[in-house]
């Protein structure tokens, strides 16, 4: 039995040796070969919340495309193989199901939305498969840490934060109203409010829902108008905001309307039209018009495509995504990708990302913007 041990040891190590030699891993890992690295990404292509998806890809593609021109990460070229989830959760567990056991991609990368993402992120983790830098600040892909799960961008808690801090130190609300998305993504929202409220002895004024995908606000809207709140934070997608805020002027609603990144504020603003006006957006990235490093290099690359604060994110990502592949090494595998990951400390043009063993939070960035005369205009106070 000892002697068939050792042989078996012996083949082995030859095998490896050979593997070496050729410049190919030991291991093979799903996903890799000599020449590509496959990610996976699921997000919203069609459907009423698809400008998401749609420029969060752009700015991935626009980054990758450039990597790859110059010969890709430690010789292999990163390639995403993209699948439309619609922004329904039961859509993205089945497409996730189909990257993971039919694609077999190494990592899944750019998913958009909190639903959606507590969908997908079980089968990950059961797959050992990175879940990589989600357009989502939902609480649960934070605390506790996953060891699958990364996330690039700042949480709803410190969004909602700097909103109510916002509110009641610029403009004394006294009573901060919550419509919100009928779902997970609502709750996530809906939690970041309640526990910036909490610190200042407050409670929420009213709250109101809308069911996902739909434009149904009117039952909500007429309970925050009862309310008359000084204030209301919005927790949802830009067609449903949108409706929102014209129905709001129509019917005189006096509040302030204030509303989370995921918005995606180009959508919104070309949605909403004039009535976007006044609207505030917390973002988690900074303004693409600055003359941030990384901005400027992202508009050199978009040529011509979507600019914006979400196509930025995703070029952003990207960016991420890259160097903690070269992080990881030429013998590339999950367990040194992950290791990769937990020791980065990198600058992406001007924006600092770092992640531990015990923080898979990347940055806590928070940047209040309002719309005036349709654009994004960075403020620092209401």
């Amino acid at each position: 039995m000892t002697k068939n041990l050792n042989r078996t040891r012996r083949n082995l190590l030859c095998a490896g040796v050979v593997l070496a030699a050729l410049g190919m891993p030991a291991l093979a890992e799903d996903g890799v070969t000599d020449k590509e690295i496959h990610i996976g990404m699921a997000n919203a292509l069609s459907g009423p919340a698809s400008g998401l998806g749609v420029n969060l890809k752009a700015g991935a593609d626009a980054y990758l495309a450039r990597i790859n021109a110059a010969g890709g990460v430690n010789g292999r070229k990163v390639v995403l193989v993209s699948k439309d989830d619609g922004y329904e959760p039961e859509k993205t567990a089945a497409v996730t199901k189909a990257l993971i056991e039919q694609d077999k991609v190494f990592a899944l990368f750019g998913y958009v939305g909190t639903p959606t993402s507590a969908a997908a992120v079980p089968l990950a983790a059961r797959a050992s498969v990175p879940y990589l830098f989600p357009f989502t600040g939902a609480e649960f892909l934070r605390n506790p840490v996953n060891k699958w799960v990364f996330n690039v961008r700042a949480s709803y808690f410190d969004e909602t934060e700097v909103m109510v801090e916002r509110l009641t130190k610029d403009a004394g609300a006294k009573k901060i109203a919550l419509f919100i998305q009928d779902d997970a993504f609502g709750e996530a929202g809906k939690a970041g409010v309640n526990r910036a409220l909490h610190k200042r002895d407050m409670k929420v004024a009213e709250e109101a829902r809308y069911k996902r995908n739909t434009l149904d606000v009117d039952e909500g809207l007429a309970k925050i108008k009862a309310a008359a709140p000084d204030a209301v934070i919005f927790v949802g997608t830009y067609a449903s905001l949108s409706a929102v805020v014209k129905k709001a002027k129509a019917q005189g609603i006096k509040a302030r309307f204030m509303t989370v990144s995921f918005i995606g504020t180009a959508d919104f603003i070309r949605e909403a039209g004039a009535d976007g006006d006044g609207v505030y957006i917390t973002q988690v990235m900074p303004s693409p018009d600055s003359g941030v490093p990384v901005v400027k290099q992202f508009h050199q690359d978009m040529k011509g495509g979507p600019v914006n604060y979400s196509s930025l994110e995703g070029y952003v990502d990207a960016a991420v995504l890259v160097e903690a592949l070269k992080k990881a090494g030429a013998n590339l595998t999950r367990a040194s990708f992950i290791g990769a990951l937990e020791g980065l400390n990198t600058d992406v043009g001007g924006l600092k990302v770092g992640f531990s063993a015990t923080s898979h939070q990347g940055a806590k960035d928070v940047f209040l913007t309002v719309v005036r005369g349709g654009k994004a205009v960075q403020v620092d106070k209401l």
